[in-house]
């Protein structure tokens, strides 16, 4: 018994190890991952006993329903890798002139050690475009599907891109050029709803530490929406009581296991757990800032090899055709409250603090192999409160010498609006009156942290600054980058360098 735990403890603490061994038994997996035979071997991926869709297949497969369905079928070639391989996206549509048509955004494969979840994408583009049952629902839902985000990563297995940085830290602060392609066609095609699927490790370092012999998770599936506060309260509701709640009654008819996304944290040398997120730095606040109805998947997967693949793949494509049966099913409805979240007016949430309370979990016990109910500490996103509030001005306006986060808006689709001429504006400035700097480097990026006052002045703008509206629908991603305490600012991610008693040049313009 000691050798074994000896064993099961280097496996946990190897990823060596766990990337070439596979660290699930065949006991847990025919206990409780039994695989889904009824799902079709009519991908790349499927159809091998090993190994999983590589690039080249990808494109084929793409390209072999643009020139089966010319009509309805798009492949277009969004810009390429760090290494050159060219990223293709698909939009599916019937082309009809319906104006109250919704707009999906399916992505996959931001992290290249995440196979279930590329694979799950082409699962759904064939069922969509060869299962009766599916065929309905381009007829009111424009379809983009972007399969294979991180090509480089994919190509070799890692979760990062060529440049070691994860593409899903690196939504607003636009560092790979993967990012910045998808950036631009994710703003041109201005989804109502945005998708990203995604595979986790069911199998943490930590999690030898728990119960007596160590655990794993038992969920199949797990849902991240947004907790950010700036995100309108009508949309975060939709996503939780609608689309997340319709698609768990889809997984629970499966027999998938499934929660809100969570994650363990050692936090002052013991085993916590989060859950939600409340940053842009995940696609899932991204998208919801950006104006959408959003969710990130985490179908359990990672380092398990091809082990249950049908069934992570079945995972993956029941929650997309659940998601795109309810846009379908509520049009008018989910149109009319983005309409009312575009207009509201509440203060801005700068900084917030997750709810922290005792918890029970599910979680697979390795000695028994049974499911325990396991006593944890939560820390939960989705109940975050608020810690510092400003009002929303009509405006933020940016000096010339900013030319780096000016093409960054240009990039994420935000509008702003030229000065041409001369003029002097009265306006709220930040004066710095707190600052530190000495962070470990996070994603290749010297972090700030600063704490500001507001001092009212008169500026005189010049040819080349600019504007920025808050009337948009970016507008709650504007604050998250604008306001300099907030976590996933330009000034916190030291885009804008700044330093004690410094002023900055952005500034908040009221009328």
């Amino acid at each position: 018994m000691i050798r074994v735990f000896i064993l099961i403890l280097f496996l946990f603490n190897s990823d060596y190890i766990i990337s070439q061994l596979n660290p699930q038994s065949k006991k847990v997996t025919n206990t409780f991952f039994q695989d889904f035979e009824e799902i079709q071997a009519v991908t790349p991926g499927l159809k091998k006993k090993k190994g999983f869709t590589n690039y080249e297949e990808l494109v084929s497969f793409l390209d072999k329903f643009s020139i089966k369905y010319p009509e309805k079928v798009k492949i277009k070639y969004i810009g390429e890798s760090q290494k050159g391989k060219k990223i293709p996206i698909l939009y599916l549509s019937d082309n009809n002139e319906s104006k109250n048509k919704l707009k999906v955004w399916l992505q996959g494969g931001l992290h290249g050690d995440e196979p279930a979840s590329t694979e799950s994408l082409l699962y759904t583009l064939h069922m969509l475009l060869e299962d009766k049952n599916y065929l309905h629902l381009t007829q009111k839902l424009d379809i983009a599907i972007l399969p294979m985000a991180n090509i480089d990563g994919f190509i070799k297995n890692k979760r990062y891109a060529a440049n070691s940085l994860d593409l899903n830290r690196d939504h607003t602060k636009l560092m790979a050029i993967e990012t910045q392609v998808i950036k631009r066609e994710f703003a041109e095609f201005d989804p109502h709803v945005a998708l990203d699927f995604h595979e986790y490790r069911p199998y943490r370092k930590d999690f030898a530490q728990l119960s007596s012999f160590g655990i794993a998770s038992i969920y199949d599936l797990m849902f991240l929406h947004s907790g950010n506060l700036n995100v309108p309260k009508n949309i975060r509701t939709i996503v939780d009581t609608l689309f997340v709640k319709n698609a768990k009654v889809e997984l629970d008819s499966l027999g998938l296991t499934n929660r809100h996304y969570m994650k363990s944290d050692k936090i002052l040398g013991e085993i916590q757990f989060s859950t939600g997120s409340n940053t842009a730095r995940s696609s899932s606040n991204f998208f919801a800032l950006s104006g959408s109805y959003a969710t990130l998947f985490e179908i359990r997967g990672v380092g398990i090899g091809k082990t249950s693949f049908k069934r992570r793949v079945g995972s993956g494509f029941s929650v997309a055709t659940s998601f795109l049966q309810t846009a379908y099913d509520n049009i008018d409805f989910l149109l009319d409250e983005l309409d009312l979240a575009n207009k509201h007016s509440e203060n801005i949430v700068v900084t917030s603090e997750r709810s922290v309370y005792s918890d029970t979990i599910l979680a697979i016990d390795l000695e028994s192999n049974q499911i325990i109910k396991l006593p944890i500490i939560m820390r939960d996103a989705k109940k975050s409160k608020p810690i510092l509030e400003r009002s929303r001005p009509v405006f933020y306006a940016l000096k010339s010498n900013n030319l780096n986060v000016i093409k960054k808006i240009d990039n994420l689709g935000i509008e702003k609006i030229e000065i041409k001429s001369d003029t002097i504006i009265q306006v709220e400035k930040y004066l710095v009156v707190n600052f530190k700097n000495d962070f470990k480097p996070y994603e290749k990026m010297k972090m700030q942290e600063v704490q500001t006052e507001i001092i009212n002045d008169k500026i005189k703008f010049t040819e080349g600054d600019v504007l920025i509206p808050l009337e948009q629908k970016k507008s709650n991603l504007i604050v998250e980058l604008m306001e300099p305490e907030a976590p996933n600012s330009f000034i916190s991610f030291g885009i804008m360098k700044t330093n004690l008693e410094d002023i900055l040049t952005v500034y908040r313009i009221n009328n």
